[in-house]
């Protein structure tokens, strides 16, 4: 069976998978149902599998971006640190572990500091061939006397050098959360876990080039797809739930309406 690309498909993602070729898929981009933390439709999540198949038909130079938190019960979970050995298990290199950092999570515990975040997990199959590294306006810029050869004993030699006006970004992104941060698709709350269209939207441009398929396996509201599409990339999506494809759809339906009317 062919799976047609561009599409948003209402399947178990294992059958689809089941479906596509080896090799077949430059970037991956999803949230799971983690830790059964919200219910969603009745999806049955086989992780283990998932992760077999991943690896399968991504391909090589391919990337895994895995967001992924635990259940906090009288502690962590570790859930997510089970998944990322049992990736490196399938086959994945563990390239980067990156923070999601919510800017204004309004999550209180009584007895230990405010959880403002979850894990990205970055995982390649063999050496990643595509980095596009986004970058960020450094504090200060221009020439100025910079140290060098500093030794043991704390004293700073000097020369003037250049401070650029850029630097790469650190691997702890932070985003705003809710209408307006999160996205401006009000349509999109329906899904009871929406993650920020901007925090899709990174990861599409680092680690894919436009005309690369990108793969949701449970793409919910349909973000990966949506920021996919916007960033001149092929999208394929898929989830259980019959409602969450109609919101992926018709966010996806919204974008093209737009772009008919700049023509």
């Amino acid at each position: 069976m062919k799976v047609k690309i561009n599409t948003v498909h209402t399947r178990n993602c294992l059958d689809l998978m089941k479906n596509i070729k080896d090799n077949f898929i430059d970037l991956t981009v999803t949230s799971p149902p983690y830790d059964d933390l919200r219910h969603y439709k009745g999806y049955s999540f086989e992780f283990e599998k998932i992760a077999k198949e991943l690896f399968r038909i991504t391909k090589e130079g391919g990337v895994v971006v895995w967001v992924v938190k635990d259940r906090i019960n009288g502690g962590y979970s570790l859930t997510s640190f089970k998944q990322g050995l049992f990736f490196q298990e399938a086959g994945f290199q563990m390239h980067d572990i990156m923070i999601y950092k919510k800017k204004n999570t309004p999550f209180m515990r009584n007895n230990a500091y405010t959880n403002c975040y979850e894990f990205m997990f970055v995982l390649s199959k063999g050496k990643p061939k595509t980095f596009n590294p986004l970058k960020e306006k450094t504090v200060r810029s221009g020439y100025e006397a910079l140290p060098y050869n500093k030794k043991a004993d704390g004293i700073n030699k000097k020369q003037i050098g250049k401070l650029n006006k850029e630097k790469v970004k650190t691997n702890i992104w932070d985003y705003a959360v809710g209408l307006g941060g999160t996205t401006r698709d009000k349509i999109a709350f329906k899904h009871p876990a929406v993650f920020p269209e901007k925090l899709a939207e990174d990861h599409i441009i680092s680690w894919s080039n436009e005309g690369d398929l990108v793969f949701d396996p449970m793409c919910g509201s349909g973000t990966t797809c949506k920021m996919a599409m916007l960033n001149g990339r092929d999208y394929l999506g898929c989830d259980m739930s019959e409602e969450y494809c109609d919101i992926a759809k018709e966010r996806i339906s919204m974008f093209d309406k737009q772009k008919t009317l700049q023509k």
